[in-house]
């Protein structure tokens, strides 16, 4: 059992944006991080957990994602985002992200924990420390998806 801790952070929102995860197997434990110049939470909290199954190097694992985000957790368990993706994500938000995710949970088993966040799981807090400090590093990365979905509604 692969046990995959994630958070998301923005500083406004949108604003500066990190995702940061922990990925725990056994004796194995990797830590992953970035940041980005224009984000949303959300966008970071999906990231988090879309950047930890990509991680992961062999198929069909058992997976046991921990996380603080009800907009994922629900969007999944509760089968959201299969309808979302039969109407073609119509007025729906990260249509690429939920895309990615999709492709990437068809090769493991996964299930999902809700943790409290900000609340002491040491996990968590770990995943918020390494998100915040993503996104407070020089030379962000570019949300391109957003950046470029936030020009368009800009534009009028």
């Amino acid at each position: 059992m692969i046990e995959l801790f994630t958070d998301g952070a923005s500083s406004g929102n949108p604003g500066p944006g990190g995702y940061g995860v922990i990925l725990r197997s056994g004796k194995h434990y990797k830590e992953l991080s970035e940041g980005f110049r224009k984000t949303t939470n959300n966008r970071m909290e999906l990231l988090a957990v879309i950047k930890g199954l990509e991680a992961l190097k062999n198929l069909n694992q058992s997976v046991m994602i921990y996380s603080d985000s009800k907009y994922v957790i629900y969007a999944i368990e509760k089968r959201w985002v299969h309808g979302w993706l039969q109407k073609g994500f119509k007025d729906k938000k990260n249509k690429d992200l939920w895309l990615r995710y999709l492709d990437v949970s068809k090769l493991h088993d996964i299930k999902f924990t809700w943790v409290r966040g900000h609340n002491g799981h040491p996990e968590n807090e770990r995943c918020d420390e390494l998100a915040v400090a993503a996104c407070k590093q020089k030379n962000l990365l570019i949300d391109t998806v957003f950046e470029m979905e936030s020009a368009k509604t800009n534009m009028f």
